[in-house]
């Protein structure tokens, strides 16, 4: 059956993105085949005990940047080979809480300095591009605020430079409060996922890995042949690990080295973390894919798998394009199964290439445990589905160019369940993101019902899956904003300006869950006025071509009659120079005559009156069988003319107005809250 040129469109358009997220899903699970492969790396035990300087970038952590001073100054290596950078560009009371801890550990012997640049140019690179100006050591290690080296991290990690074109060393990160909620246990998944299988893969195949920007070791000639940290992008990391690997330098992972760290435990902070590493990698597929594809001494199955590293982001607009698509293809009746006649083989593939798969791959990554950590594997599903918004955003950030400001993951010095963060400093408040997250959500509401009276439920799990998504993440983010004082930990009574900030919040949160019930209403009523008698007409069309009885056939085109005038009363109407009403037509712009609705109207007349008088025929005459073959075929061509007119009603005039207004309704609230938030950052510069 034909389709109109606008859902063509759409269908092609998700066929590709389907292509597209295919291909990205089945190389992940091909490294998950490369990752099994042990490869054990020669170690030397007489190696020495090379110089090594431990650079600690910070920027206002004062929860846990004493926490890594201590267990760096505790690691077991001798004091006068190890030199420790506490690399502080903080502005909050983190300054002097490191200045005491470095006196008192100086005062110890350790070789330990607090540099203080005066400026946060470059951020967390242009801090460690200064810090190797006066670096003069064999090896360099880098690990942020969050992370707690155990005491054996050196003596372990360093006796793999054994091989003279290693130039870096990763460990893999562990979760010191992994079980800490819903958030924090996904995070965790999600980063096992990145270290156990991609991470090994290509350290063990010699494809180009990356630095994670923390547990680390660097050799200081290896970050110097490769050009040193450059501030072009949000991962300087990566970046530099695969200039780094253009040089000839090898990278190495070791899974079986653990250094535990803080996960974000707030929703805003996370999605601030996942923002920098979409945007950052984008940058970075723009900054060195033509180097990487011209480069002779790269084999093409690193090219290949640099390519997929550096854009696998753009899964997640593909993703939102699929969301927004398949609704619009479901009310067009485009039949989108796997097996046409077997409908339920779609929903299985869907769960063969998702969960199902990456079952089997849990199984190897956790061996016995792996069936806890399976438990979990939903909460990542909902949690991936919702960052899909908050990254593509990311993604089109790094294309279309936009300046770059490092915005760093807050930490509290959350270990345990019971251990509150709320009330601290820096906390995120939510950002416009969450208006779109918003909007998606309740978007999927829709083509829920879109499914279900489509008769396409197969689909409503999918749908639903991405839905509670965008719902779980926007929840979460107005739920976890605090506005706080963010540099002064001193108590003192709130100020008239921060109570009347809080008042405003409480009641924009109040303002929001009002105007989404009230949008989640009246898209649901909205359908059911303008698109419901349309699918109702579809039915009866159906049920027409399915039928010889004329008696049952009258009575269809009775309640098409019927629907068609409830719908015809929502579409503006076109008159002649005589004022009389020529066209009812849902295309408000380029309208076809196949569309017009009065004309449709007029057709459904005449085929009662066809209907009526074929009812008068013997029923075994030739006229008889030659009026309902005709009766059935105009049938046909009707429905095609309402599949056509369908997709338009969702884009109406008065649609669209109610739409503008749902969310400049919601803008507005924002931009209360956004002037709250200055309001505070006024009282933190100037303290009143």
């Amino acid at each position: 059956m034909a389709i109109n040129p606008f859902t063509a469109f759409v269908f092609d358009l998700f066929i590709l993105s389907a292509i597209i997220i295919t291909a990205y899903t089945c190389n992940f699970y091909y490294l998950a085949f490369l990752s099994r492969k042990r490869n054990e790396v020669p170690l030397t035990t007489d190696w020495g005990n090379p110089s090594i300087t431990i650079q600690l970038p910070i920027y206002n952590e004062k929860y846990v940047a004493k926490r890594l001073v201590d267990a760096v100054c505790n690691l077991d290596y001798p004091k006068d080979k190890m030199r420790i950078m506490v690399l502080d560009d903080s502005d909050d009371d983190t300054v002097d809480l490191l200045a005491d801890a470095v006196d008192d550990y100086k005062n110890q012997g350790f070789k330990i300095e607090h540099i203080r640049r005066g400026t946060r140019s470059g951020y967390k690179a242009g801090a460690l591009k200064h810090a190797m100006k006066s670096t003069d050591t064999e090896l360099v290690a880098i690990f942020d605020a969050d992370f707690i080296p155990p005491t054996w991290f050196l003596k372990r990690a360093i006796p793999h430079f054994t091989n003279s074109k290693i130039g870096l060393v990763q460990c893999r990160w562990g979760h010191v409060n992994e079980n800490y909620s819903a958030i924090t246990q996904a995070q965790a998944l999600s980063l096992d996922f990145h270290f156990l299988i991609e991470q090994k893969a290509k350290s063990n195949s010699h494809l180009f890995m990356n630095f994670n920007g923390t547990a680390g070791i660097w050799k200081r000639d290896c970050i110097e042949d490769a050009g040193g940290w450059h501030t072009a992008t949000l991962v300087e990391d990566l970046d530099l690990s695969y200039r780094a690997q253009m040089k000839g330098w090898k990278c190495l992972f070791l899974p079986d080295i653990v250094v535990d760290a803080e996960l974000p435990v707030q929703m805003n902070a996370a999605k601030r973390q996942q923002f920098r590493w979409a945007k950052g990698s984008i940058q970075c597929a723009i900054k060195l894919l033509s180097d990487i594809a011209l480069k002779r001494k790269v084999a093409v199955e690193a090219k290949i798998q640099a390519f997929i590293q550096l854009t696998r982001h753009i899964v997640y607009p593909l993703m939102l394009i699929q969301f927004l698509a398949l609704p619009i293809l479901l009310a067009g009746q485009v039949n989108l199964y796997v097996i046409s006649f077997l409908p339920a083989i779609t929903i299985a593939t869907y769960l063969a290439m998702g969960p199902g798969a990456y079952i089997m791959i849990m199984q190897g990554m956790y061996h016995k445990s792996w069936k806890s950590k399976a438990k979990i594997l939903p909460a990542l599903l909902i949690y991936n589905a919702g960052m899909s918004v908050n990254n593509t955003v990311a993604v089109f950030d790094a294309v279309v160019g936009k300046k770059n400001e490092f915005l760093r993951t807050p930490k509290y010095g959350v270990l345990k369940t019971k251990d509150d963060w709320k009330d601290n400093a820096y906390n995120l408040p939510f950002s416009q993101v969450t208006l779109l997250e918003i909007f998606f959500g309740v978007y999927g509401i829709l083509g829920i019902f879109i499914a279900v009276f489509s008769n396409n439920p197969i689909f409503v799990p999918i749908i639903g899956l991405q839905a509670t998504g965008f719902f779980y993440i926007a929840y979460m983010s107005l739920s976890h904003t605090r506005f706080k004082r963010n540099k002064s930990s001193k108590p003192r009574p709130k100020t008239k300006k921060e109570k009347m900030a809080n008042t405003v919040y409480k009641l924009s949160m109040i303002g929001i869950v009002g105007i989404i019930i009230f949008g989640g209403f009246m898209a649901i009523y909205g359908y059911n006025t303008d698109i419901y008698p349309l699918d109702r007409i579809r039915g009866h069309l159906d049920g027409i071509v399915g039928s010889s009885d004329p008696v049952a056939i009258k009575n269809h085109l009775l309640a098409i009659q019927e629907d068609l005038a409830l719908v015809m009363e929502k579409v503006p109407e076109k008159t002649d120079a005589n004022g009389e009403v020529i066209s009812k037509n849902p295309v408000w712009i380029f309208a076809t005559e196949s569309t017009n609705l009065l004309r449709i109207q007029n057709d459904v007349t005449t085929l009662v009156a066809s209907i009526e008088k074929i009812s008068t025929v013997p029923k075994d005459s030739s006229a008889y069988h030659t009026g309902m073959l005709d009766i059935n075929g105009r049938a046909l061509s009707l429905k095609t003319n309402i599949m056509d007119a369908t997709p338009y009603m969702y884009v109406s005039v008065a649609n669209i107005m109610f739409s503008t207004i749902w969310i400049a309704a919601i803008l507005g609230i924002f931009a209360a809250l956004k002037k709250k938030k200055q309001q505070f950052k006024e009282i933190d510069d100037t303290g009143v």
